[in-house]
């Protein structure tokens, strides 16, 4: 069950737009986490530490664990610092997103975050997607190899999302921009969300296809969480209005990027970037209408793996369409 906070966030929107166009987030609030965030699911496997400004999640055999945050939004920047569980972290699944699937069952938006684990020698694998109106039929998934070990200190994931736009960062530097196209329709998220925070056993899917599964004698999997920032809109869950309502009319939204960030966000691409649905010729004949091919990333990409991204015979593809677990049951296998 979601909890709502009441009042809402009056006091921060009105620097909300005027910041957001750096997209770093050194200059939002940072919030304990009982003043934005609720216990989702896990009981005792979530651990709020003594200065309430962290928290851990556990995965062991009985459950994973999660939280949610109190009030749900339209539009902002939102981050946290995670620190990912270490050592055989196959079958693993972190997640951190936007998500409206409880209040729309048949179409609901989604902007993802996910962490995939990985066996003993092998680095943790980040994936990015975003859903709109219910379109899980076509999966906008994007995975990146990370430049550092997320396991051996905090790292900091964050979404900027508006009306025209969202962003992913890490670290404050741009991995991924999805621009809204009027092509795409309702396939740009555009309904209000709450913010989650999950650790669970994707063992089906997650690791080479389900080959390798979580191996809970290195339980309990531990993800731990701080830095929380949600500086946007917040939205009555009964009347669906928004609390920037009146701002928006006299406050700008951002355009997107610096030509600066734009350019790291390229470089990052260039030497992490390991798959796009964008020039996955396996799942699309033709690109969605919102891909921009960018023609040197396509052929490094096909390079990487030129059955996906070449013209090679027709296989299983690598990215398995889910859904995050959002009740207090078991997250195990």
């Amino acid at each position: 069950m979601v909890f709502f906070r009441i009042p809402f966030l009056f006091a921060s929107f009105l620097c909300f737009f005027s910041l957001l166009v750096s997209g770093s987030s050194r200059n939002f609030p940072i919030l304990d986490f009982e003043e934005g965030y609720n216990p989702l699911f896990g009981d005792d496997n979530l651990v709020l530490l003594k200065d309430g400004k962290s928290v851990h999640l556990h995965l062991d055999e009985r459950t994973g664990s999660g939280f949610v945050s109190q009030d749900l939004y339209l539009h902002g920047f939102f981050s946290a610092s995670i620190k990912l569980p270490s050592d055989y972290t196959a079958g693993v699944v972190v997640a951190f997103y936007m998500s409206n699937g409880d209040m729309f069952a048949k179409n609901h938006d989604e902007i993802d975050f996910e962490f995939l684990g990985n066996i003993r020698g092998k680095d943790w694998r980040i994936q990015t997607n975003i859903y709109g109106n219910g379109s899980t039929s076509i999966g906008r998934e994007e995975r990146y190899g990370l430049w550092f070990d997320p396991s051996e200190d905090f790292h900091e994931y964050s979404i900027l999302w508006t009306e025209s736009l969202i962003i992913f960062y890490v670290d404050n530097v741009p991995i991924r921009e999805v621009k809204r196209t009027a092509t795409m329709g309702g396939d740009f998220p555009s309904k209000p969300m709450t913010l989650y925070a999950t650790i669970w056993d994707g063992s089906t899917w997650a690791t080479n296809g389900g080959k390798y599964k979580v191996n809970y004698k290195y339980a309990p999997y531990i993800a731990e969480f701080s830095n929380f920032i949600l500086h946007g809109c917040a939205v009555d869950p009964t009347e669906q209005s928004s609390s920037c309502d009146h701002s928006q009319k006299s406050i700008p939204i951002p355009s997107g990027m610096t030509p600066s960030q734009r350019a790291k966000m390229e470089s990052l691409r260039k030497k992490h970037l390991t798959y796009s649905y964008c020039y996955d010729r396996i799942r699309y004949k033709t690109p969605p209408s919102e891909c921009v091919i960018n023609p040197d990333e396509a052929e490094r990409l096909r390079i990487f793996d030129p059955v996906t991204f070449g013209k090679g015979r027709r296989h299983r593809g690598k990215i398995h369409h889910h859904s995050h677990p959002r009740q207090a049951e078991s997250a195990s296998a």
